[in-house]
């Protein structure tokens, strides 16, 4: 999953999550839908009811009452049962454009008197100047500190007052501001959100406060060997000159080196309507919306913005393993992968699918094996971020430190055997799970809204998810064969292991899976 920087304001939700669901291989859209289920037969209730009243009035148990009553009789005695992939009726995306060069995605959604809108800009942390690593995520949190004559107190008092959720945030490839309102608040609430997308004023009082938040923060993260390994791991993939190499929220030196001056150009450069989508869903009429937005956005001037510099990713190098010594930690965090692809890539639905098989769900290889089998993680996954330019594969767990080598050698064997052919029943599964989960992507308006946001960033067709399901369905082994020898190579992979160095080196280097360097814990 593209990572991504969220900061509600104050109790508010920011809804962009679900947009790893349209960058991740293994994406997260909902909750999988209940399984239907066959109960066994069970006794009558009534029955059962006046068996418990008179047990009570007499001061005995039903179970003393009744000795046929089970527990076991009110409940499934068989697992549940995959039901069919029934076709997924996909609400109609409605484009158009301000005359700006603002474009709207709209979708008409009545069932309940609620607006979802969000503000994807499509430029994030890609953009940061080297020097001023986190400016993209520090620009979004000041967003609503501050706007047009309200100051960071007035905003979340309106917020309160119309009861409506308001956030922002960042990441690699884009911006945002997210709103959530009731459909009688619209109007007040747009008028809100539009000063915080349009007229911020990046106080310098809010900007200290955020920073030394943020200080303190990545103080913290020194301390926690998951946060070690994840900023590590995309460093030595990529090196700390690319993009993708680089920390989200920057490092101590950038961010005491970030001036409003930076914040400031950084919003004048890339906040531009012709940069910019704004995606609506909910009890709206398209041509009522369009006028809405026309009146607060259409003086909003659009100017040129540069791409990112995205550079070459490294070459894939032979296999080798880096130790970060965290002394006295009681488990390891491991991280291992590779340059994976980007979004835009034709093998989506195989890697999407493949994924879901080695590392997307409970029921996956490395979460079956590490922690089912062996019991050395509570959890272990794989995923495929996948960006403008191609983000990083990575297979990872959190591991009891003694068994650090022995979880690592699974590891290697799973990614091995995932590049041989898949039995017929776990490929279907797989499919099934990814097909049966799709509906739960839009029950709600924030739900639908955040499965536009990957159409708006990345060009996707407006009808994407009506043939969806259909091309989960249409993947084949030789497919899921090809993409895993093409994307997950064991001989070519980056391991990134912090934990403790006197508990677990010698045992790595016996098993010999890969030549061992020690790492620094890297400056925050």
């Amino acid at each position: 999953m593209s990572a991504l920087i969220l900061r509600p304001h104050r109790v508010t939700v920011l809804a962009l999550a679900v947009f790893a669901a349209g960058c991740a291989s293994s994406p997260q859209a909902a909750p999988s839908p209940a399984a239907s289920v066959t109960p066994a037969p069970r006794r009558d209730s009534s029955a059962r009811a006046d068996t418990a009243a008179a047990a009570a009035a007499a001061g005995v148990s039903a179970r003393a009452a009744d000795p046929s009553a089970s527990p076991a009789g009110d409940y499934p005695t068989t697992p549940p049962v995959l039901g069919p992939v029934k076709p997924l009726t996909v609400p109609p995306v409605i484009e158009r454009r301000l005359t700006n060069g603002l474009r709207l995605l709209i979708v008409e959604h009545h069932e309940l008197p609620l607006v979802d809108v969000q503000l994807v800009v499509r430029s994030g942390a890609e953009m940061d100047p080297q020097q001023k690593l986190g400016l993209a995520t520090l620009t979004a949190s000041l967003l609503d500190e501050g706007a047009a004559d309200r100051d960071a107190l007035s905003i979340a008092d309106q917020v309160a007052f119309l009861g409506i959720s308001l956030g922002t945030g960042s990441s690699f490839d884009l911006s945002a501001v997210t709103l959530h309102a009731p459909t009688a608040r619209l109007d007040s609430a747009l008028a809100l959100f539009a000063d915080v997308a349009l007229r911020p004023t990046f106080p310098a009082d809010e900007l200290e406060r955020l920073r030394q938040d943020r200080l303190t923060s990545l103080i913290q993260l020194r301390d926690r060997g998951p946060a070690i390994a994840d900023r590590v791991f995309p460093e030595v993939i990529y090196g700390d000159t690319h993009p993708y190499g680089r920390p989200l929220a920057g490092t101590e030196a950038t961010t005491k080196a970030i001036t409003r001056a930076d914040i400031s150009g950084f919003y004048e450069k890339v906040y531009r309507p012709n940069n910019a989508t704004m995606i609506v869903v909910g009890d709206v009429a398209v041509d009522d919306f369009v006028r809405r937005a026309e009146q607060l956005f259409g003086a909003w001037e659009a100017k040129p913005v540069a791409a990112p510099q995205l550079g070459t990713a490294r070459a894939a190098a032979a296999t080798r393993l880096y130790l970060i010594d965290k002394p006295g930690a009681a488990q390891s965090s491991v991280r291992l992968g590779s340059v994976g692809v980007a979004r835009s890539t034709p093998d989506f639905f195989p890697l999407l699918v493949m994924n879901n098989i080695l590392g997307g769900s409970f029921t996956s290889r490395l979460n079956q094996n590490l922690r089912e089998t062996h019991g050395y993680t509570y959890g272990a996954g794989s995923g495929f971020s996948m960006r403008r330019a191609a983000g990083p594969f990575r297979a990872s767990a959190e591991v009891v430190a003694a068994r650090t080598d022995s979880a690592l050698i699974e590891f290697f064997n799973e990614l091995r055997a995932i590049r041989e052919t898949v039995p017929t029943d776990e490929l279907e599964q797989a499919k099934s799970f990814l097909q049966l989960q799709l509906p739960g992507a839009f029950e709600t308006t924030r739900d639908i809204a955040g499965q536009l946001v990957p159409i708006a960033l990345y060009d996707l067709p407006l009808d994407y998810y009506s043939s969806y399901s259909q091309r989960i369905g249409a993947v084949t082994q030789s497919e899921v064969q090809r993409v895993a020898r093409r994307y997950v190579d064991p001989e070519h992979m980056a391991v990134v292991i912090v934990g403790d160095r006197a508990t677990i080196e010698a045992p790595l280097r016996a098993a010999n899976v890969a030549p061992l360097e020690m790492r620094p814990i890297p400056p925050q």
